[in-house]
């Protein structure tokens, strides 16, 4: 079993803290993994057996618990009731198949020695009822997929082999950490992201939401992997279904774009006036959590190269704890304002600067911003310069490793 050391410090950092901690993000991005990494870290450091109650609700093992007071008197009943008890530690997987799982949960959090930690694969996790009942007392830990660093880790690869052609590979077949099991038998990949994909749909989006008709959403979808990067309305979206002889209400379509980002399998960047440091409301951007669902869908053609570097940088930039926007510059557009309350991060991506037309377009947003944080640009160039006129010039497999 591989460590995911990012996301298990988290859950260290708040163990026996009140807060519950709530691990949100896609299927299969290693939620389950990262409790089983939690489980025996508390076993290594002299917690009982006895002392973890660990319910997985996709298991059969736990078919009967159908709603809260089910969950609640399971629960109960397991919990450790001695005078001089050590603290409990309750780990629920997949809560949300529970119906009203948030009452039960909330009632538990007011036991002494009781310490929650909860997974879920949809943002209606935290949605409004649990707001409420938990507001403030709760942390959320965002998980995604692989990081570049993390996939080598799980081939075993290291640092010293053909970073490059590991690269390509990253891109091609995703970051999912099942994806890492099956590499040696490239014929499954495509069925097992295919399935992965399927799953997502059918129990994150099509049965949680308004959803009347899959096959129109899966159009909506497949038009957001072709354009993974570029500014995406609800109107352009309304036209491409159009030409294609599909037309529906807007209102649908931004439905359905609610429900995929829900799903944690579809990210909006919001885009942001640099110079008038304002969030503006329309031409955002959308990216996919994994470049391997996108080239199943697409077909592994060959897609846009740049778009899935892009991709990989967004992703890369959320691990590091950014909040990430695209940047407008007067009439240009910087690729990514990345900022945390300490830092702010102006960031271009690019295949190669090398050519002087290319270099002359990245750069001239990135000067014509006043203010004094670092700019970088990221390529896939090795060459011997480290910056243009400030702009520091990185590169990008050396970015991602540098985590």
């Amino acid at each position: 079993m591989k460590n995911r050391d990012a996301y298990l410090r988290q859950l260290i950092l708040f163990r026996d803290k009140s807060p519950i901690k709530v691990i949100t993000g896609v299927r299969r991005c290693g939620k389950s993994t990262l409790l089983d990494l939690f489980e025996q870290y508390l076993l290594d450091d002299g917690v009982f057996m006895e002392s973890i109650i660990r319910m997985n609700f996709e298991s059969l093992d736990f078919d009967d618990i159908k709603n809260y007071k089910d969950l609640h008197k399971r629960v109960r009943e397991r919990l450790d009731h001695s005078a001089t008890r050590a603290m409990n530690y309750v780990l629920l997987d997949e809560v949300q198949c529970v119906a009203e799982w948030e009452k039960a949960v909330n009632s538990l959090r007011l036991l002494p020695n009781t310490d929650i930690y909860i997974t879920g694969s949809n943002a209606h996790l935290l949605a409004s009822e649990l707001s409420t009942l938990l507001s403030g007392r709760y942390v959320e830990i965002k998980m995604l997929p692989l990081s570049f660093k993390e996939y080598l880790d799980f081939n075993d690869y290291g640092v010293g082999g053909d970073i490059a052609e590991h690269f390509n590979q990253y891109l091609t077949y995703g970051a999912f950490p099942g994806v890492t099991e099956i590499r040696e038998h490239k014929e499954t990949i495509r069925p097992f992201l295919s399935g992965i994909y399927n799953t997502i749909l059918i129990k994150d989006v099509v049965s949680r939401g308004t959803v009347r008709d899959p096959a129109l959403l899966d159009s909506v979808m497949r038009f957001l992997c072709a354009n993974i990067g570029n500014p995406v309305s609800v109107k352009s979206v309304s036209d491409y279904l159009t030409s294609a002889g599909r037309k529906t209400a807007g209102d649908t379509i931004d439905n359905y774009l609610a429900l995929l980002e829900s799903a944690f399998i579809l990210y909006k960047a919001r885009r942001f006036d640099v110079r008038g440091k304002a969030h503006l409301k329309t031409q955002g951007k959308y990216y996919l959590v994994d470049t391997g669902i996108r080239n199943e869908l697409l077909g592994f053609r060959g897609h846009d190269y740049g778009a899935e570097l892009e991709n990989v940088v967004y992703f890369e930039l959320l691990r590091r704890g950014f909040d990430v926007s695209i940047g407008k510059v007067g009439a240009l557009e910087v690729d990514f304002v990345a900022t945390k309350p300490d830092k702010v991060l102006y960031c271009q991506v690019t295949a190669s600067m090398l050519d002087e037309r290319t270099r002359e377009r990245e750069l001239a947003p990135l000067r014509g911003i006043a203010d004094n944080y670092e700019k970088i640009v990221l390529s896939m160039d090795k060459t011997p310069y480290t910056d243009f006129d400030g702009v520091l010039n990185v590169n990008l497999l050396d970015f991602l490793l540098s985590a």
